[in-house]
């Protein structure tokens, strides 16, 4: 991977982490274009997934702020419900990474098809969120929160959208939406952290995490995908407000398609 290459696959990770369209599968549309190995890849994702964590923080710090002043009452408050909801919502992706993380690493080589026929259920989902008129909440219930939790560990196969389906999840459960987007933004930021700590424990045991892959396009790709995330971010939070992910589950169905369809020829 050169550093063009490290930044064309920085910006794609940082605006598809946040808009529903799922970055893994635009990443490995993106490494398969650009014929990059595995290994490669595995490395590459993992940091560009940590740069838009750190842009999650820039934009939602007051959100953050918050929640951390909440807890440090040591009191039963919204904020520290608010809190026990991400932390419920961690549980089943984290059940998925435990158990199932080298199943998981085994579907993200297995081609292209999977990532098509992935990017159609997150079309499907967003569609049926969008037509769907379920009876208004006002806030995330317990329930609701590990029912999302569910949604975020099914999307770590690739070309599901992990905002996509959790937010999607969260409006057919009748959440506002107001609040599905920093919730969803919020609850990966646990699961992506504690994923970057697993691989520096590899590289403390020695083992060869980086592949072939060197600093330059490491950095590169680190910064486009964090200036690109910060700016995701903030836009995505207004278009959920809005209601319009019905374009983004067309635009999900047409790449799906192609996708399966170049896999297949």
């Amino acid at each position: 991977m050169d550093w063009l290459q490290a930044l064309i696959l920085g910006i794609i990770q940082g605006l598809t982490e946040y808009l529903p369209v799922s970055s893994s599968g635009h990443l490995a549309i993106g490494s398969y274009l650009f014929g990059l190995q595995d290994s490669d890849n595995l490395m590459f994702t993992v940091l560009v997934h940590v740069a838009t964590v750190l842009s999650t923080f820039v934009i939602l710090w007051s959100e953050i702020d918050w929640i951390l002043k909440g807890l440090f009452k040591f009191k039963m408050n919204d904020e520290t419900k608010y809190f026990i909801n991400i932390l419920i919502s961690m549980i089943p992706v984290g059940i998925v990474g435990v158990f199932f993380k080298d199943y998981v690493e085994e579907v993200f080589g297995s081609g292209l098809l999977i990532v098509g026929i992935m990017l159609l259920v997150t079309a499907a989902l967003l569609t049926f969120s969008y037509y769907a008129k379920p009876r208004i909440k006002q806030n995330i219930s317990w329930k609701d929160a590990l029912i999302i939790g569910v949604a975020q560990a099914c999307a770590v196969m690739p070309g599901l959208s992990r905002s996509g389906s959790t937010i999607a999840t969260g409006l057919l459960l009748g959440n506002k939406k107001e609040s599905l987007a920093q919730f969803s933004f919020l609850m990966v930021i646990p699961p992506i952290l504690g994923e970057a700590l697993l691989d520096v424990m590899k590289m403390t045991k020695g083992e060869d995490v980086f592949g072939s892959i060197s600093t330059l396009p490491l950095v590169v790709g680190f910064l486009a995908a964090f200036i690109s995330g910060c700016i995701a971010c903030k836009w995505m939070i207004s278009i959920v407000k809005r209601g319009k992910l019905i374009y983004f589950g067309i635009y999900c169905a047409i790449v799906g398609v192609v996708t399966i369809i170049c896999s297949l020829i």
